[in-house]
């Protein structure tokens, strides 16, 4: 049955009426990409400049203080104990922390992801620095290695694997934590994720922000397990 308005609208009479959590809300709508498209292309390159960003600026921290760890070992304890800890403090507070200095943009989220890559990325450099054989060290300066030299030509080439190893896993976790940048506005694939809660949990964009999330993850490690794989060919030959 329909009632017809005055005004001369039409609207179904109850019987008729459909419940709003009966709309429809698919868990995938290739429509829904589609129409979005740009915007979610918007999303990843955030999400991939943050990620790249963070685990880069992270490697270049992380590097020394391995290397001081490696040659004071009194060092070793404080230097983890200090990247685990960083690692602890909840994201809300660590980006309440680096506001005042950075503001609502994208340095804020880079900041937090910087420091939060450190606790991998310093124990697994370490772990390969403290993997090169001592007598292989010895041998070298022997042979006259400068300091430079032995790192570049032997601790770097010995200890690669670990590190390697290190900025997979420090790549993967980036990338799930971006999405937390949503609090400060900048969280890559993570805005589709929040949208998609905001708009009466539509799952489509939500599922869209996650598998995109998920895909980039696998991309990064697949590429960076090539890298290893091209810098490191005498473990395929040993193998």
């Amino acid at each position: 049955m329909r009632l017809v308005l005055s005004a001369g609208a039409m609207v179904s009479a109850p019987g008729d009426v459909l419940a709003a959590d009966a709309a429809p809300n698919p868990w995938f709508d290739a429509s829904y990409v589609v129409d979005n498209w740009d915007t979610i292309v918007r999303y990843l390159g955030e999400h991939v400049r943050l990620t790249i960003g963070a685990v880069v600026l992270g490697a270049l921290i992380a590097l020394p203080l391995a290397l001081l760890a490696r040659r004071y070992r009194w060092l070793s304890g404080p230097v983890l104990g200090l990247s685990a800890g960083i690692y602890t403090i909840p994201s809300l507070a660590m980006f309440a922390f680096v506001f005042p200095f950075t503001g609502l943009t994208a340095t804020t989220v880079l900041v937090g992801l910087t420091l939060y890559s450190l606790v991998i990325l310093i124990r697994n450099f370490l772990t390969g620095l403290q993997g090169v054989p001592a007598d292989v060290r010895e041998a070298a300066r022997g042979m006259g290695y400068g300091s430079a030299r032995l790192f570049w030509q032997i601790d770097l080439p010995l200890a690669l694997p670990a590190f390697i190893a290190g900025l997979r896993i420090a790549t993967v976790s980036t990338v799930a934590l971006v999405t937390v940048g949503v609090l400060v506005g900048h969280g890559g694939l993570g805005q589709l994720i929040f949208g998609g809660f905001n708009a009466n949990f539509y799952r489509a964009e939500i599922v869209t922000g996650t598998i995109g999330c998920v895909l980039l993850a696998l991309v990064a490690d697949v590429l960076l397990a090539g890298v290893e794989r091209l810098s490191t060919p005498w473990a395929r030959a040993r193998a």
